[in-house]
C-alpha cells in the first residue's frame, strides 16, 4: 500500500526538463531512499514529493488525496521535510527551533501547549540533545545541529518524513548517528521516511526500498538486494563494482568500485 504517489509528473527548472511522465509510489511503513549520480534530479524528486516544487503537469497523492486540493498546514500535519543545508539565526536556542515544528498543530484545542511540550521533549529525547536545550545554534557543531533540525522534523509527528541528504557534511559517527534514529523512527511510530542519500552501502543498510535515479528517470527500485548488483549499479554510476553479503546486516555491500570509463579517457588524454 502507498502513502505518497506521484502520478505522471512533469518538472521543469526554468525551460529545462528534469522529469517527465514520473510515476512513484512509496509504500506505507518503509524506509525509502533514492540514491543516483549528481544531478540526476534526486533532490528535485523528493521536493515534488513534498510539494515544495509545482510540476508542470501530474498530480502527488498524499493518502490517496490530490495535494492540490491539500492547504499547506494541513499538509505541514502529515508530511514534513527537511530540506538540504537549512538555515536559521545563529543565536536562536535549540528548544525554540524545535519548537517550530509544533506549527501546525497549534491552536487545535485547550490541551495543545502540553501535547506540544511532549512532542518536543519526545524529540530532544530520541535524538539525545536535550542537553543542549538552552544553547544557541551557532555553539553547535555540524553534527548537533543536524540533530536539532533532524528534532524539528520530528517533534512534527507526521506520518511521512522526506529527508534531502541528512548526513551530508557529516563525520562518520554522525552519519551512523543520524540514520539509526531515521530507522529508529520508523520501527517504533511506523512513520515512512524517503530520504536521498549519496552512500550505497547506508542506503542498503538502512533502507527497505532503493530507487536508483539517473538523467531523470527511476532506472530501478527494489529491495537492497535487488538495487545494490554490480548491474544495476553499472547502469546507474558507470562503475564496476564488487559486491558481498553481509551475514550480520543481512545486506549487500559494496565493498570495491572502479570507473573503467574514466581510466581510458585518462589513457586517452597521455596519447
Amino acid at each position: 500500500m502507498g502513502i505518497l504517489k506521484a502520478d505522471n509528473l512533469e518538472i521543469r527548472y526554468d525551460r529545462q526538463v528534469i522529469f517527465t511522465g514520473l510515476d512513484f509510489l512509496v509504500q506505507t511503513g518503509r524506509i525509502t531512499t533514492i540514491i543516483g549520480p549528481n544531478g540526476c534530479g534526486k533532490s528535485t524528486m523528493l521536493k515534488a514529493l513534498g510539494r515544495i516544487l509545482k510540476p508542470q503537469s501530474g498530480a502527488v497523492y498524499l493518502d490517496g488525496q490530490d495535494m492540490r486540493s491539500l492547504d499547506t498546514r494541513d499538509i505541514a500535519s502529515r508530511l514534513a521535510l527537511l530540506p538540504q543545508n537549512p538555515v536559521a539565526p545563529n543565536e536562536l536556542k535549540v528548544e525554540e527551533l524545535i519548537g517550530y515544528g509544533r506549527f501546525p498543530h497549534r491552536g487545535k484545542g485547550p490541551n495543545q501547549a502540553a501535547a506540544d511540550r511532549q512532542a518536543i521533549e519526545r524529540a530532544m529525547e530520541m535524538t539525545n540533545i536535550a542537553r543542549f536545550r538552552k544553547r544557541a545554534l551557532g555553539s553547535l557543531s555540524g553534527g548537533e545541529r543536524q540533530k536539532v533540525w533532524l528534532a524539528m522534523a520530528l517533534a512534527q509527528e507526521t506520518e511521512v518524513l522526506l529527508l534531502d541528504e541528512p548526513t551530508t557534511y557529516l563525520d562518520i559517527v554522525h552519519q551512523l548517528d543520524v540514520l539509526k534514529i531515521v530507522r529508529q523512527l520508523n520501527r517504533e511510530r511506523q512513520c515512512t521516511v524517503v530520504m536521498v542519500l549519496h552512500d550505497i552501502n547506508q542506503a542498503a543498510r538502512f533502507s527497505h526500498v532503493i530507487a536508483a535515479v539517473k538523467q531523470g528517470r527511476v532506472i530501478a527500485c527494489g529491495s537492497p538486494q535487488q538495487i545494490v548488483t554490480p548491474e544495476v549499479l553499472k547502469q546507474v554510476f558507470s562503475i564496476e563494482a564488487r559486491i558481498m553479503f553481509d551475514s550480520s546486516e543481512g545486506v549487500p555491500v559494496c565493498f570495491s568500485y572502479d570507473n573503467p570509463q574514466s581510466d581510458a579517457a585518462a589513457c586517452q588524454g597521455d596519447e
